[in-house]
């Protein structure tokens, strides 16, 4: 599945790596709290992932599916272990296996999905 390899190259020390698994004319929407990312090509998506604080994000898919061409995925984003929100992504897949159109809507006040996952370092049960 092409969005679980996105979203582990993203989470990586290197997702410039990223880059590799997008068409030459790649286009995509990133919808954040307060603003949108948006591009037309791989080179504005190089500008987008430049420009992105590094962190020790993850993206933990809960539910995913395929459907021809057209990958989703749903999940959490968290940063050192803690939930930061959620996430719902699509993306069409061209014939040769890459990325050839990606949409994203990041949310940090609903979760479609309830994310069951504690904190164990903690060990007071709280949400991680």
């Amino acid at each position: 599945m092409a969005l679980r390899t996105y979203m582990a190259s993203m989470d990586s020390p290197h997702p410039e790596r990223t880059l590799d698994l997008l068409e030459p004319d790649f286009r995509f929407l990133i919808a954040l709290p307060g603003s949108e990312v948006t591009g037309e090509s791989k080179e504005d998506f190089a500008a987008y992932i430049a420009g992105r604080n590094p962190k020790e994000r993850s993206h933990e898919i809960l539910r995913h599916s395929r459907d021809g061409d057209v990958e989703t995925v749903y999940g959490v984003v968290t940063e050192g272990g803690r939930y930061t929100g959620s996430f719902l992504s699509a993306a069409v897949i061209s014939p040769g296996g890459l990325i050839a159109r990606y949409q994203s809507f990041f949310t940090t006040s609903f979760e479609l999905v309830d994310w069951a996952r504690q904190d164990t370092a903690q060990g007071d049960g709280s949400r991680a």
